[in-house]
């Protein structure tokens, strides 16, 4: 008797032992199971958030597109009648194509007011310890004359002393191209050039020359076509100390060897 209560009592100990053992397994199971349910409502959320991303931006890519077409379609038939105006007939042979031509160039030319210059720079910004004089000279530049949209012809030079930062050469030229892509005047886009460096690396000094030829200067007007434009602007301790202004107008015209 004594041996039969022994092993039942062992008997019931060891399912004690069990039934615990499968408690813990449950509630293990149960955690796991509840982990594995939120990862899921969290991929699904990701995923809806994607869809929805993807959605917005196929949204704004069609509206672009849109506007994009409209604002041709609009320059297409404003050239249409400028030809008429000018006593033109715009269905003639060689002319039935060229409001579509001149609209698309005319876009073309005005690509600056669709950037800035996040986009321009997009983070080719480097740390670096040097700070003397960093220039880029001779920028072949184009722009259109706001007055009369005629071209003005040039060449840029941008200069600047690094404050712990220096930026991507082919950056400073992508400013200038950013910039004389608008209607402009000569003296505007100098300042707005000096201007973008200092807002992109906030340099010691920032120094920008302008030599440019003006069409309606050379094909209106007083018709003088060796006639050049010469601007120049300043910041920092290009425009504040001497020494430093005169070097770096000294540097502007020394010839490359």
């Amino acid at each position: 008797m004594d041996s039969t209560s022994n092993s039942l009592t062992s008997s019931i100990d060891q399912l004690k032992q069990d039934l615990e053992l499968l408690k813990l397994q449950t509630l293990e199971n149960k955690k796991e199971m509840k982990e594995a349910n939120q990862n899921n409502q969290e991929d699904h959320h990701q995923s809806d958030l994607s869809s929805k991303s993807r959605r917005n931006l196929e949204l704004v890519e069609k509206t672009e597109e849109n506007v994009a077409e409209k604002r041709l379609k609009n320059l297409k038939e404003s050239y249409r009648n400028i030809l008429k105006d000018l006593g033109e007939d715009p269905n003639r042979e060689g002319l039935v194509d060229t409001p579509r031509r001149a609209a698309e160039a005319m876009l073309s030319f005005t690509t600056g007011y669709h950037q800035n210059i996040s986009e321009i720079v997009n983070e080719a910004i480097f740390s670096e310890d040097y700070d003397e004089i960093v220039m880029v000279k001779d920028i072949d530049m184009f722009s259109l004359c706001e007055h009369h949209l005629v071209p003005f012809i040039g060449k840029v030079t941008v200069g600047y002393i690094p404050n712990k930062k220096v930026v991507g050469l082919s950056k400073i030229a992508r400013i200038v191209e950013m910039y004389s892509r608008r209607l402009q005047i000569q003296e505007r886009l100098t300042r707005q050039i000096a201007y973008a460096l200092v807002d992109a690396i906030q340099p010691t000094g920032v120094g920008v020359v302008i030599e440019a030829s003006h069409m309606c200067m050379v094909m209106r007007g007083v018709q003088k076509i060796g006639a050049k434009t010469v601007t120049s602007y300043m910041t920092g301790v290009f425009r504040d100390d001497p020494k430093s202004r005169q070097e770096f107008l000294t540097l502007t015209s020394c010839k490359m060897i």
